[in-house]
């Protein structure tokens, strides 16, 4: 009896520790599955949220954040790029084409001058423009080369002839040889203009080659000017300088003169030839007229082979500087 007593007692009081023993087995179970499926719902949240996002960029470097270089510019209406060594460039002189500030064209036929100028120099590419059968101006340098040869040929070939009359120039290097310089006595600058008309036979009118500084100047303008009258012949600013008096002497004295609206080839490239032709037939259309200036280059000549029929067919007269001339 005392025994059965004992056992009793014992296994009553095995009884909580055995409870407590499950109730902390079921509480770590409870636990075990809950944390896990956190971790799980966590990572599947970080997944989506990568995915959703795409790949992680890169902090720009330096390089990768500056602005790449401009591809160079197509010529812009009225402007006219200034290339190294080209009159403008030297001159600092206005853009190559003067636009009007209104059209003044009544509806009569848009007439276009072609001068090119520097001539004497290069008769194979000179000789190109004389077989276009287009009313040109060759503008020809006294004392170089072929001075006489390509005048005689310009008048056998029924093109217009000028004398191309170097000038000095704001950099003050030397025009070329027959220069007229502002440090010349006025004796001197009307003797080396008379000088100068002599090389170029045929010659019916003038134009400044280089001539930033020299045109600028009253004085030495106004003996250039008398030169010019005395033999009858026009005078076309070339417009190397926007502060040129070349055309304001020549009224003041009655002489024909004009004035150059554009350059066409202050790049040696035909497109760009082609969009100052374009240009020059627009002003032509707007204000009746356009004299525009060209030299001996290869592309100049391929980009007028190219247009001149086009040109025509949209209206466009080519005449003679002579014809522009008042």
């Amino acid at each position: 009896m005392g025994r059965k007593k004992k056992r009793a007692t014992r296994s009553f009081n095995a009884l909580p520790l055995f409870i407590g023993l499950a109730l902390a087995a079921a509480v770590v179970w409870a636990v075990l599955p809950r944390h896990h499926v956190v971790r799980r719902t966590h990572t599947h949240k970080q997944i989506a949220a990568i995915e959703t996002a795409g790949p992680a960029r890169p902090a720009p470097s330096p390089q990768s954040s500056a602005e790449a270089p401009l591809s160079p510019a197509s010529p812009q209406a009225g402007l006219s790029p200034q290339p190294s060594g080209s009159p403008q460039a030297q001159s600092g002189a206005s853009p190559s084409v003067s636009a009007p500030a209104s059209p003044q064209n009544s509806g009569g036929p848009a007439q276009v001058a072609i001068i090119i100028d520097d001539c004497g120099q290069w008769p194979k590419t000179e000789h190109g423009y004389l077989e276009l059968p287009i009313p040109l101006t060759m503008s020809v340098l006294p004392h170089v080369a072929y001075s006489h040869a390509i005048a005689q040929d310009a008048e056998t070939a029924g093109k217009g002839i000028m004398l191309h009359l170097p000038m000095e120039p704001l950099s003050h290097i030397v025009a070329g040889p027959g220069e007229i310089r502002t440090a010349m006595s006025d004796s001197a600058i009307a003797a080396q203009t008379e000088n100068d008309i002599a090389q170029v036979p045929f010659a019916a009118g003038v134009n400044n080659h280089e001539g930033s500084a020299a045109s600028a100047d009253p004085r030495v303008m106004k003996d250039v000017i008398d030169v010019v009258k005395a033999h009858n012949l026009f005078f076309i600013d070339s417009r190397t300088n926007a502060k040129s008096v070349a055309a304001e002497q020549a009224q003041q004295e009655h002489v024909p003169n004009a004035s150059r609206d554009v350059f066409l080839d202050n790049r040696a490239d035909v497109a760009y030839s082609e969009a100052m032709l374009r240009r020059t037939a627009d002003i032509a259309r707007q204000t009746g007229s356009a004299i525009a200036i060209g030299h001996p280059k290869p592309t100049t000549l391929e980009a007028l082979r190219l247009m001149y029929p086009r040109m025509q067919a949209e209206g466009v007269r080519f005449v003679l500087a002579s014809e522009l001339v008042h």
